[in-house]
């Protein structure tokens, strides 16, 4: 299928590896200039070999989006390097460390929503104004289940994403009639560097919870976020989609 991509160009942040970098990949594969982000530069420097080989077009961009100025400052250096307004924004970004209520506290919680909201309002206020201008635009937050159905050990995180899935709703709502669409994709556990250091040893324990059987496939997640950047997707915004492989129970 022809996504209709071809040309575009995106800013996907946090995209050094897991399932950032799957997500640029996708992208890259059909057909569109993405700028990557990381803090590393080895790691960075092996995510653009990777997209590369693959025949992709790709800029990788040293930024730390953790903070609301490092956020907008890599929206506005992708699309300098680009050569131009940005037409998607992935955003995305690392998740808080582990913490139940009676052990995070408040400055826990203030970390995670600049890490995982205010971020995200960042780029978004930045790409904003020239997808308006130019009547068409796709918004991506990768977020997760915690955000449909919490997770007691994740506290922080559970709260800054539902936090995400709020803001983006309102979001979609103001700029639907611009071309503009706006959604999230909820992971659930996939086989990435971000499920190892959260000390996930027993992987079987963990796949038992999955009706798939088995752990998800970054590339498959990327798959999807390409999808929902797609010209197919213009009729949908102002959702979430789980990929998760039936491990949220909730209607």
């Amino acid at each position: 299928m022809d996504l209709g991509l071809t040309g575009r160009r995106a800013a996907v942040a946090a995209s050094s590896a897991g399932l950032g970098l799957a997500s640029a990949a996708a992208l890259a594969r059909e057909g569109v200039a993405v700028a990557i982000c990381g803090r590393d530069p080895a790691r960075l420097a092996t995510a653009v070999d990777r997209i590369r080989s693959e025949g992709g077009t790709v800029e990788g961009l040293i930024a730390d989006v953790s903070s609301p100025e490092g956020a907008a400052g890599f929206v506005d250096e992708a699309a300098e390097a680009l050569g131009g307004p940005l037409d998607v924004v992935v955003a995305n970004a690392g998740g808080p460390p582990r913490g139940t209520f009676s052990t995070t506290s408040i400055q826990d919680y203030r970390d995670a929503l600049e890490l995982n909201l205010l971020s995200t309002i960042a780029m978004c206020q930045q790409a904003m104004p020239a997808m308006q201008a130019n009547g068409w635009g796709r918004v991506v937050a990768i977020t997760s289940i915690g955000a449909r159905q919490p997770i007691g050990t994740l506290a922080a995180s559970t709260t800054a994403r539902t936090g995400v899935t709020g803001f983006l709703k309102v979001l979609a709502t103001e700029v639907a009639g611009d071309g503009v669409t706006v959604n999230s994709v909820q992971p659930g556990v996939h086989d990435t560097d971000r499920l190892h250091s959260l000390g996930a040893a027993d992987r079987g324990a963990l796949i038992g919870d999955i009706p798939a059987g088995h752990l998800g496939d970054a590339d498959d997640f990327g798959a999807v976020v390409a999808f929902l950047c797609s010209d197919h997707a213009r009729f949908i915004t102002g959702t979430s989609v789980l990929v998760d492989g039936g491990a949220t129970r909730g209607l």
